[in-house]
């Protein structure tokens, strides 16, 4: 993602370009082509609601920034209530075609096993970062890269969903279209049903650490054990939660639990289950999985897994351009520097395309200011956070600057956050327009 978009927006600029892209040369257990910018956790980039959600904000500075991953986003874009979701296989193939057929750039296959002595390079290899460029990019900081665990949740065959069971329904019947408001299918819960999900679960087989493995999860991301393990009822008001739904074969029975299922293709032939992330083995999943009313005879095309990702201290390692302080002809950009998401991913590839553009170009290019979207995740991840507890951070509105002059005290929520997406876009605005007017005189 961060990758594919720092191609873009540098090439956009009038620079010429080489990506470097070892699939499918050289492979990992998650992907599954040799395509750029190809998705492997979730096919959701969230909300896209830019007035109350932070990266919805960033969805709209993206946007405005002629930036591919959302043109393509939106070009292959799926029902999902107020959410952006998208068609994952025909987006990818569409990102890759728009790269290889720009005059700036040239892909090249094959892995990069060493940094670079000189050059101009970014490395956006996310959390799957290879073996090798791993062990040169922790020989050249001085520090093992920190690292925690991720989970995938299973994908299921559409056509093996009992419909007479389950429902098709936006939680809160949200979207402008009538296939928005149906965009989500829900299997209902009763309360035994849920007690007797969260039993087979805590008891179901599951993958274990291996020794000297002793990295956290991602909070944002935590497989379904973890949360159950934290209790009974987290689940019940996470991910599985029962509000705003109404059960359209029974309307009188308010379900105990929910499990959502997001359409993961245009097709609408498979079906993501959101936010069920997991590390329980195969066979666990399948047997579990299978006990929630309407997948009785569910089929599987992908099962959950877990996996190992590895991200950088950013605080300490990176300049608020983005460039190792070390070799700064360098940048990092996307997950490996601390922000989780597809989309934070790729507004840091944004950045650092368009700043290693005009540093090409003899410019200097500052960072947003840090009351947009952009600003506050580049301003948390060089210098903002707390490099001793440093985390990967999903854009939120705690990361930007409070509002000035509020008066009558304290605003309410909603117009909060419409004051820091208004100010945002405002200033949003200007800094773009600074920074073309940079590159066009250069």
């Amino acid at each position: 993602m961060a990758g594919s978009e720092a191609a873009w927006q540098a090439a956009e600029a009038g620079v010429r370009v080489v990506i470097h892209e070892m699939r499918p040369e050289v492979a990992t257990f998650a992907h599954k082509t040799g395509d750029l910018a190809e998705m492997v956790c979730s096919n959701s980039f969230r909300s896209d609601d830019s007035e109350q959600n932070a990266v919805g904000l960033l969805h709209w500075e993206m946007r405005h920034a002629n930036g591919l991953i959302m043109d393509m986003a939106d070009a292959h874009a799926l029902p999902a209530g107020g959410a952006l979701a998208v068609d994952r296989d025909a987006f990818s193939a569409a990102v890759t075609a728009r790269l290889r057929a720009h005059p700036n750039i040239r892909v090249e296959d094959g892995e990069i096993t060493a940094l670079p002595d000189s050059g101009h390079w970014i490395i956006a290899t996310g959390p799957l970062t290879s073996q090798g460029l791993g062990q040169a990019i922790a020989a050249e900081t001085g520090a093992e890269a920190l690292a925690f665990f991720d989970a995938i949740a299973p994908i299921v065959y559409a056509d093996s969903i009992d419909m007479d069971t389950v429902w098709a329904q936006s939680r809160y019947d949200k979207g402008e279209t009538e296939e928005q408001q149906k965009a989500y299918l829900n299997c209902p819960m009763t309360k035994a049903d849920y007690e007797a999900f969260i039993d087979a679960l805590m008891a179901a087989e599951k993958t274990e650490f291996h020794e000297g493995e002793t990295a956290g999860y991602f909070d944002g991301c935590l497989p379904i054990e973890v949360m159950a393990e934290r209790g009974r009822e987290p689940l019940r008001h996470g991910p599985m939660k029962p509000v705003g739904l109404t059960n359209a074969h029974r309307p009188e029975d308010k379900p105990y639990a929910v499990v959502q299922l997001r359409r993961d293709n245009a097709l609408g032939t498979l079906y993501n289950i959101v936010g069920f992330q997991t590390k329980m083995k195969y066979g666990a999943q399948t047997e579990v999985f299978k006990s929630i009313p309407g997948l009785e005879n569910a089929s599987f095309a992908r099962l959950g897994g877990i996996h190992r990702n590895t991200f950088l201290n950013s605080p300490t390692l990176l300049d608020d351009r983005m460039r190792l302080r070390t070799r700064p002809h360098i940048r990092f950009a996307g997950q490996i520097t601390g922000v989780e998401g597809y989309v934070e991913s790729s507004a840091m590839g944004l950045l650092a395309g368009r700043m290693a553009a005009a540093e090409i170009m003899g410019r200097d290019l500052p960072p947003p200011p840090p009351e947009t979207a952009m600003g506050a995740l580049i301003h948390h991840i060089t210098g903002g956070a707390e490099a001793k507890t440093f985390q990967p951070m999903n854009v939120n509105f705690g990361l930007f600057p409070p509002l000035e002059g509020v008066r009558g005290g304290r605003r309410n929520r909603k117009d909060r956050y419409k004051g820091y997406t208004d100010r945002a876009k405002l200033l949003w605005a200007d800094w773009l327009s600074a920074a073309e007017a940079g590159l066009t005189e250069a």
